[in-house]
């Protein structure tokens, strides 16, 4: 904690300065309990998932403290976190503790374009870590084994309302650290169309060498997903990732894997919300999804979340897997979990 003492000392020294510097701070915590009643021992019930995967047990998924800051034309985005979401997912990072750190610069008065540095939140998929803002209380199968953030440099383009468009350099797929120093960074694009208030389609693309089994090679990614909310009551989320990796620098042989999701949240009252989702991924070299046997997995979910007021959302989901092969605990090729969660958020 000395170290952001040291960090954040500076800055609230510089806002004495009277409207010079604008300063934000938000938050998030979650706290959750799953069932799996396939009974595992491990102390991650599921290989693939990297939220709410402890079971029979209370803990905490995610909570997290941001401070945003902005002076003219530069700024910047610093967040801690932890949680059993943090321990799964960061657990091959030297730094876990941030979330997302990073600087940004206005490259022009109208704030059209614009150049961000360091930690950055992923710009691939549609559901947040902070998981109280998603439609389904668990991520989706595509979106768990896709990048939750990414480490590099992002150029940032909004010619329209309608239009948005963004480069990356980054370290590579969900990396702080590169793997060797004689790697190549990866690249990334993004391309945002939001031809109303209510809808928007986005296409992200990823490109670079990534680790399969122990070679190293070029991985061709790309997400694309459509969110529409037709009125007050409906909103549908479509979304399909679609992966190439080359097995080896040597041979010409590519490996896919691919997911398809559908989404689609109801309103029943302001106080109460339901969202049904139907999901397929396929993975059958164990590019993304580590078990031991080929990944090719339907799934279904439903939901219903209690929003207790503006700021706490009450959530319980169940949830089923169908695989073609016995990649679940215990040998089987099934999987019935519950989980319930209670957030907070300011």
């Amino acid at each position: 904690m000395k170290f952001f003492v040291v960090l954040l000392f500076p800055i609230f020294l510089f806002s004495q300065e009277k409207d010079s510097l604008t300063i934000k701070v938000s938050g998030f915590l979650e706290t959750y309990y799953a069932y799996d009643f396939s009974n595992p021992t491990n102390d991650a019930k599921l290989p693939f998932m990297y939220n709410y995967n402890r079971h029979n047990e209370f803990n905490v998924n995610n909570g997290l403290i941001r401070t945003q800051l902005q002076y003219g034309t530069t700024y910047a985005s610093i967040a801690v976190h932890a949680g059993t979401y943090v321990d799964d997912n960061y657990a091959s990072e030297d730094i876990k503790l941030l979330s997302e750190a990073y600087v940004g610069l206005f490259l022009n008065d109208n704030q059209k374009s614009s150049i961000e540095v360091g930690i950055l939140p992923s710009y691939i998929g549609f559901e947040s870590a902070t998981t109280a803002s998603n439609l389904t209380l668990t991520r989706s199968l595509l979106a768990d084994n896709s990048p939750y953030f990414m480490t590099g440099v992002k150029y940032n383009y909004k010619p329209s309302d309608k239009w948005s468009f963004s480069g990356l350099v980054t370290n590579g797929w969900q990396r702080i650290n590169k793997p060797q120093k004689d790697v190549a960074p990866a690249f990334g694009t993004q391309i945002v169309y939001k031809p109303g208030e209510k809808a928007t389609l986005n296409w992200s693309t990823f490109i670079g060498k990534e680790f399969y089994a122990t070679e190293l090679a070029m991985r061709y990614f790309s997400n694309l997903y459509w969110d529409n909310t037709w009125n007050a009551k409906w909103r549908t989320i479509l979304g399909f990732d679609f992966g190439i990796q080359d097995s080896s620098s040597l041979n010409d042989k590519h490996l896919h894997w691919m997911s398809p999701v559908l989404i689609t949240q109801y309103s029943i009252n302001p106080k109460w919300q339901t969202a049904v989702r139907v999901e397929y991924y396929q993975d059958e070299d164990n590019v993304i999804v580590a078990t031991l046997d080929a990944f090719k997995t339907s799934g279904a979910s439903i939901n219903f979340d209690y929003l207790l007021n503006s700021k706490v959302k009450l959530r319980t989901e169940a949830r089923y897997f169908d695989s073609k092969e016995a990649v679940f605990f215990d040998t089987k090729s099934n999987n019935f979990f519950v989980t319930s969660s209670l957030s907070f958020e300011f």
